[in-house]
């Protein structure tokens, strides 16, 4: 992981990021090249070429040539941004979990993140850096060959295959800043996509067919912030247009500063020319040679001073473990007691809930996620159609006054989020 100090330093370089974006079967590729410097980036140019499926990939092929040529960019690997309804994103939490561990953590969750067989989907997910949280794409094997095989045959230079989330998130921190803790942003430059995060949901992406008051309610409540709140654009957010195109242009420009997602299999991805590293190497041995130098200043009073501490701190420290070991194990302790108190109230009526959610839900309704707490459940999932299981809640003795959260219709099914009161709860 890059320091924080020096990520504007290093921020250097310049790639090119390809969206595609339109329905399917005449999907459209709009290209963005960028270049970025430290504490800035730009728009070096960038067009957009139509119904590509149905083209010949050796004439659009030339033209991508032709326009990379000119700016310089020959050996740069595009970054292609998939289209947000062809990928699963999901955070998810995993505290405790060191990174040799990760990989095994993710996969003991995967079956529950998408409904389809393991060997039928790609996937790639990365630690949030400085969080818990894991952000996990998944694809479709079949939709990424898709989209691979004509982009290869008009000779493309691929890095590889990403989601909405991973380059816009990345974008925002690219040279170690950080956005707001709260935060909404919309793409309309087709179907409404919106990106956000908060503190309880530290990254979200979603489309949604509907209008843009309600799209942006529905967003609001997904991250638990006022639902008042007004979405920004995202080319407004990013400085630049097409925006998708243009932030993943930045994570082609500077990959050591995004985030490692990536579903384009690793023998099928192709990198660029290693003079493109020279300038950040350059910038960061300038760096490291400042802050040797900065370390050597301090003068030998301070030296001195820094050595009585270390020994009165050396002297001290057995009592101070001693005293975090014991309140580590009285707040262990206290967790236990108060977490065996809650069983004993809630573990029937919590089973009971769940007796009645297996009864009134039954194939194809499947479910990705269960929260039951003392007042509300809330279930997300994927079925044919959302709107009827608010009849279907409501009707059982258990619940009462349901409604959706989030509703997105995919190619097979819908998506959905729906919260219902537990009837008689206090």
């Amino acid at each position: 992981m890059i320091p924080e100090p020096l990520k504007k330093l290093l921020a250097f370089g310049s790639g090119v990021g390809i969206q595609i974006v339109g329905p399917r079967g005449s999907e459209s590729l709009r290209i963005c090249a960028a270049k970025v410097r430290p504490g800035s980036s730009t728009v070096r140019g960038g067009f957009t070429i139509e119904d590509f499926p149905h083209q010949p990939a050796g004439q659009w092929g030339t033209d991508y040539a032709a326009f990379v040529r000119k700016l310089g960019m020959k050996a740069a690997s595009a970054v292609v941004v998939l289209p947000r309804a062809d990928v699963i994103v999901r955070p998810i939490a995993l505290p405790g979990v060191a990174d040799k561990d990760l990989e095994n953590a993710v996969r003991f969750q995967m079956d529950g993140l998408h409904p389809y067989n393991e060997e039928d989907v790609y996937s790639s997910w990365t630690r949030l850096p400085g969080t818990s949280q894991v952000l996990v794409a998944v694809a479709r094997r079949e939709t990424v060959e898709r989209y691979a095989a004509p982009l290869e045959e008009a000779g493309i230079k691929i890095g590889g295959f990403t989601c909405s989330a991973a380059v816009v998130y990345s974008a925002l921190r690219i040279f170690g800043g950080k956005p707001a803790a709260e935060l909404m942003a919309v793409d309309q430059d087709g179907p409404l996509e919106f990106y956000g995060e908060s503190p309880s949901r530290p990254v979200f992406s979603a489309t949604f067919d509907t209008e843009l008051e309600r799209a942006a309610a529905l967003a609001a409540a997904e991250l638990r912030i006022d639902p008042q709140s007004t979405a920004i654009p995202l080319a407004t957010l990013l400085g630049a247009e097409p925006a998708v195109a243009f932030a993943a242009a930045m994570s082609s420009a500077c990959p050591m500063h995004t985030l490692a997602v990536n579903l384009l299999p690793e023998e099928r991805r192709q990198t660029g020319s290693v003079l493109r590293w020279v300038p950040s190497v350059a910038f960061a041995t300038i760096a490291l040679l400042l802050a040797a130098g900065l370390a050597m200043l301090p003068g030998y009073q301070k030296d001195r001073t820094l050595r009585s501490l270390q020994a009165q701190i050396r002297e001290v420290q057995p009592q101070a473990d001693r005293a975090a070991k014991l309140d580590k194990q009285v707040a262990t302790l206290q967790q236990r007691i108060q977490l065996l108190d809650d069983m004993r109230r809630h573990t029937k009526a919590d089973i009971d809930v769940l007796a009645e959610l297996t009864k009134l839900l039954p194939p194809p309704t499947w479910l990705s996620g269960t929260e039951i707490t003392t007042k509300q459940v809330t279930i997300s999932g994927e079925t044919n159609q959302a709107e009827p299981l608010l009849r279907v809640l409501d009707a059982s003795p258990l619940f009462e006054s349901s409604e959706v959260q989030m509703q997105v219709r995919t190619a097979a099914s819908e998506l959905f989020r729906i919260r219902t009161n537990r009837e008689g709860a206090r």
